[in-house]
């Protein structure tokens, strides 16, 4: 398999107090998770490893938090709410970006696949390491 191609991408919340840069590559895959958290926010998931994220402004306007095994980390603008990124219990050693507060969504290819989330113990398995998969 080619190398894919890795691109910078700028976003933040929506009051644009917190902003990041993370690089991704211009093919990505999405996890549509359908637990209570994400449905309710409607966050579509695009999973990065640590290294390619860098947080450009706003750590001082991040609340956090954590709920169930306090493993995930959901971090929220304290000035407008959203939750543009966090580190997620299935990959702590990475982030996990919401695709739509991304500025720019063009990308080569976007798929989207769905994880069963609600029944997060049968299936966190299923979910693709960050050394493999889209990453």
């Amino acid at each position: 398999m080619a190398k894919r191609k890795l691109i910078t991408k700028t976003g933040g919340c929506h009051c644009k107090a917190v902003r990041y840069e993370v690089q991704v590559p211009d093919e990505v895959e999405l996890v549509a998770c359908n637990c209570s958290l994400c449905s309710m926010t409607g966050y579509q998931h695009l999973i990065v490893p640590k290294s390619r994220f860098k947080l450009l402004k706003g750590k001082t306007k991040l609340t956090t938090y954590t709920f169930n095994t306090d493993t995930a980390q959901h971090y929220f603008c304290s000035v407008c709410g959203i939750k543009s990124f966090y580190v997620p219990r299935s990959h702590p050693d990475g982030f996990s970006i919401n695709f739509r507060c991304l500025d720019d969504q063009e990308f080569h290819s976007v798929l989207t696949v769905d994880f069963d989330g609600r029944n997060w113990e049968q299936h966190s398995d299923e979910l693709a390491p960050l050394e493999g998969g889209n990453i």
